[in-house]
């Protein structure tokens, strides 16, 4: 039979250092957090009207197009001090931004019909991607595996169509004759594509096969009034939508279900991201102001976890030591 009495020590220190690590986990985190309020993060007018985007980094930086004055892309820290990171040639303009599985930049330039890739090192500028049947690449969406899926609204028409842009640039037409294509995201499984219609007031499901065609539409939710524009999914594959012209982002379950809907200052909302420390703070841009805002929530957002696993695995990677090789001189 054990003598307890010369293990009560040891059991006694056990019990003091899960209790401390216990204070310790519960002192780095705060008593009481304030979700789904929605605040300024940039000063009125930082961007313009055009303000879109946005994306957020793997160190926690956001970056927004049109930071103050058009043709730029802006990049904000989390504490809100901002600063012109790039300026597109020509006539460029770009609307959405995406980062892939190596840290770089997607944008979506809807006046020249063109995703241009942007290296995170250098910051020099390619085109990724020209499609001259675009009427304009819009928002775009992007698989763990780098391939993108554009929308492409005609306003003038109320139609839009989806474009599949591969890991080479060869561009596909994926969709045809829809409503206005706005907001678009894949699920974290990669299964599903979401797009919705902005005029129409429709989110649409689709398959996505292994070579990236899309079947089995199927409608997620429609609304009654106001319209809709860029979407993201958090972890859990919760969808925020930003509805444009009533100030609000609604937050909806895989199955369509209104699980909450977080009103924010301004009318128009026109984009959304996640990011910040643990990926639970929402940036959202804001038009009628030319600002970015924020919000946080409960859960991180898939973007914000993809983003620092590739960090990881580009830190061991760099951390690895060289493979070893077999040293044979020939004879």
């Amino acid at each position: 039979m054990p003598d307890f009495r010369t293990a009560l020590p040891a059991l006694r220190a056990a019990v003091l250092a899960a209790a401390l690590a216990n204070l310790s986990a519960c002192a780095s985190q705060p008593a009481h957090e304030t979700l789904f309020l929605a605040t300024t993060l940039t000063p009125a007018h930082s961007f313009t009207k055009g303000i879109e985007g946005p994306a957020v980094d793997a160190d926690g930086n956001i970056y927004a197009v049109n930071f103050a004055r058009q043709q730029t892309i802006g990049k904000v820290s989390p504490g809100g001090s901002g600063e012109v990171y790039l300026t597109l040639p020509g006539t460029s303009i770009a609307n959405g931004i995406r980062f892939g599985s190596r840290g770089q930049m997607y944008l979506a330039d809807y006046m020249e019909h063109t995703i241009y890739l942007v290296d995170p090192a250098t910051r020099a500028l390619t085109i990724h991607a020209r499609e001259p049947r675009m009427t304009q690449p819009n928002d775009i969406a992007i698989t763990a595996d780098d391939v993108l899926y554009a929308s492409d609204p005609n306003w003038k028409e109320n139609t839009g169509r989806v474009w599949r842009i591969a890991q080479d640039g060869t561009v596909t037409l994926a969709l045809d004759t829809m409503g206005t294509a706005n907001g678009i995201e894949v699920s974290p499984d990669g299964k599903i594509l979401y797009v919705n219609e902005s005029v129409q007031r429709n989110i649409w499901m689709y398959d996505i096969a292994a070579d990236g065609s899309l079947s089995g539409k199927r409608l997620l939710i429609k609304f009654d009034d106001f319209g809709m524009d860029g979407m993201r999914v958090d972890v859990d594959g919760n969808l925020y939508v930003t509805r444009y012209g009533k100030g609000t982002v609604v937050k909806l379950s895989p199955q369509g279900r209104i699980l909450r809907e977080i009103s924010v200052p301004g009318a128009k909302p026109s984009n959304i991201t996640f990011g910040g420390p643990d990926g639970r703070t929402a940036y959202v841009t804001e038009v009628v102001q030319g600002r970015l805002l924020q919000f946080r929530v409960d859960r991180p957002g898939l973007e914000w976890q993809r983003a620092q696993q590739h960090k990881s695995n580009a830190a061991a990677t760099a951390a690895a030591p060289p493979a070893a090789t077999d040293n044979v001189s020939a004879e």
